[in-house]
């Protein structure tokens, strides 16, 4: 049975809470443990993020698509995969589902629960990033076979936290929801534009990447 408009739009702000719950948790926990290894507590929140990333997929994928990304949902709408009238739905629970996500890591962890960022994430190298990272996991959505997206999707994110200088948000809802924690996943909000910016840019490179790559040759 098809799933209502309402259960779509709750199951994008769920799932986008999961998720942002456990970006910035592993990278607490990370933290916590590494005893001051960053490249440990990396390693720990690249790899829960890539094994949560995957479990979220396939448990709403067949619900709402599972974007969990603005940056998705909008290129989904422009290919008429995502009816135009469900686009500001799904981003509004992305942004809410997003924030919630944050709150509910900071309470696990019993920090404060209100709470802004103060790391720094900006310049050149992490905007080119950024888009980067979009860039490539739009490309991977687009591209997979249906059967592989999950796992495809979530072993782009996991090696992206370490190929791209930012660890690849690759996400306006994460970069949101990330500035709600000062933690090691955290953003600070002045850094957030510049992040949507470039992760906006990298999506709309991809799709016309994917057209190029699907355009037939010409007859000879």
């Amino acid at each position: 049975m098809a799933a209502s408009a309402a259960q779509k739009v709750f199951a994008e702000a769920l799932g986008t809470a999961l998720l942002l719950a456990v970006v910035i948790g592993s990278g607490i926990t990370g933290e916590r443990l590494s005893g001051g290894n960053t490249a440990i507590a990396l390693l720990a929140n690249a790899l829960a993020t890539a094994f949560g990333l995957y479990v979220l997929i396939e448990v709403f994928g067949p619900i709402s698509g599972a974007h969990f990304n603005p940056a998705v949902s909008m290129v989904m709408a422009g290919r008429q995969a995502l009816p135009g009238k469900l686009l500001v739905p799904y981003i509004a629970a992305q942004l809410a589902g997003a924030m919630l996500g944050a709150w509910l890591a900071n309470a696990m962890f019993d920090m404060d629960l209100l709470q802004i960022s103060n790391k720094v994430r900006s310049g050149t190298g992490q905007w080119l990033a950024e888009a980067v990272a979009a860039f490539g996991l739009l490309l991977v959505i687009l591209r997979a076979p249906a059967p592989r997206v999950a796992a495809m999707v979530a072993c782009y994110i996991g090696a992206a936290y370490w190929f791209t200088a930012s660890t690849s948000f690759a996400n306006p809802a994460a970069a949101f929801g990330r500035m709600w924690s000062d933690s090691f996943a955290g953003i600070a909000p002045s850094s957030v534009p510049g992040f949507v910016a470039a992760e906006l840019l990298g999506a709309a490179l991809a799709v016309l990447v994917h057209r190029m790559l699907n355009a037939r040759a010409p007859a000879s």
